[in-house]
């Protein structure tokens, strides 16, 4: 009953945060049909901000603590993770009925990361007891892009025409390499996580306002935009079938066991252990949204929004952060 109790408190601590009631607000603006709405030009800065904040405070903390064991180890299963779920998340999209820009510009939400189901596993793993590494906040920076590039390149595969609708019948390997390696959202994720490597503790000082303070503001300002963006869609979400939904609690129940086995494999102690799992189940509604909407912008964003949104990220903070942790902790035999 202790841990019951204490599980619902984390949640409900969890559901409180800031960024999650502005996003409950843009999402209630757009239902009562207000006028309220972030200009396209205004949201496409503000995502390259969180990006460029994100990849800068990862490569911070890889410089800070260093290339030891327990940072390569988790390290490495995060980027193979990272990597490689979105490929069969996409094709479980697909038969879901989905097209191939839309099932890959969802699957890229579920190879990317969540910062702030990240950020709640972490409250909620110190409070019991079960506490990650601190190196764990350079995984999440390593893992948001991945999936990502993962996505970009099945989109481009399948849909065989290139980054400008050029050369239907194939895509050249220097074409791929460029789309997926040169859109503004992969250079300013990968090129600010560089710069935090090679700056350091210094530069990470020099910056500190702006990966702070700054980066908590814009976050709130750019979850208003999405829950607008969200509750616009709402109408059409009222037309999904029910297995498409349902994709928004398999793709996380799959993620998390996946990455629970195979960090248990890899010998991780039980408070990374669950951070790792946690990574691997969330969602992006951050970098991805963002860097969706300038790499595939013809994706379908209300089936991506709504389940990351909608059915994972809710399901995650009430249910999937203590059940991953306790199985973390029986896996590690802690």
């Amino acid at each position: 009953m202790d841990l019951l109790s204490q599980t619902l408190s984390a949640a409900a601590g969890n559901l409180l945060q800031p960024a999650v009631l502005f996003f409950a607000l843009g999402l209630i603006a757009a239902l009562a049909r207000s006028d309220l709405a972030l200009p396209k030009e205004a949201a496409k800065t503000l995502s390259l901000v969180l990006m460029l904040c994100i990849g800068f405070k990862g490569g911070v903390e890889a410089r800070a603590h260093g290339l030891d064991a327990g940072f390569m180890k988790a390290a490495g299963l995060g980027l193979t993770l990272s990597f490689l779920l979105p490929l069969p998340a996409y094709v479980l999209l697909k038969r879901m009925g989905l097209n191939t820009i839309t099932a890959a510009a969802t699957a890229a939400h579920y190879g990317s990361v969540s910062v702030v189901t990240f950020a709640a596993a972490q409250s909620y793993l110190a409070s019991i007891g079960q506490a990650a590494g601190g190196y764990m906040s350079a995984v999440l920076a390593l893992m948001e892009t991945p999936g990502l590039l993962t996505a970009i390149t099945i989109a481009a595969i399948a849909t065989r025409d290139g980054a400008h609708g050029k050369d239907p019948d194939r895509v050249s390997a220097g074409k791929l390499a460029h789309e997926v390696l040169l859109n503004a959202a992969s250079v300013v994720l990968i090129g600010g996580f560089f710069i935090g490597l090679i700056t350091g503790h210094q530069g990470g000082a020099k910056l500190a306002t702006f990966t702070g303070p700054v980066f908590q503001g814009v976050l709130c300002v750019f979850l208003l935009g999405l829950g607008v963006r969200a509750g616009q869609q709402l109408a059409a979400a009222r037309g999904f079938k029910l297995s498409l939904l349902a994709m928004g609690i398999v793709l996380p129940i799959l993620g998390g066991s996946v990455a629970l086995v195979l960090g248990w494999l890899a010998g991780l102690p039980a408070g990374d252990l669950a951070a790792l799992a946690v990574l691997a189940a969330s969602a992006s509604y951050i970098a991805a949204p963002a860097a969706m909407g300038m790499a595939l912008p013809k994706a379908d964003a209300g089936v991506y929004l709504t389940l990351s949104l909608g059915v994972t990220f809710p399901l995650n903070l009430i249910l999937g952060i203590p059940l991953l942790a306790l199985a973390a902790a029986q896996l590690a035999g802690g």
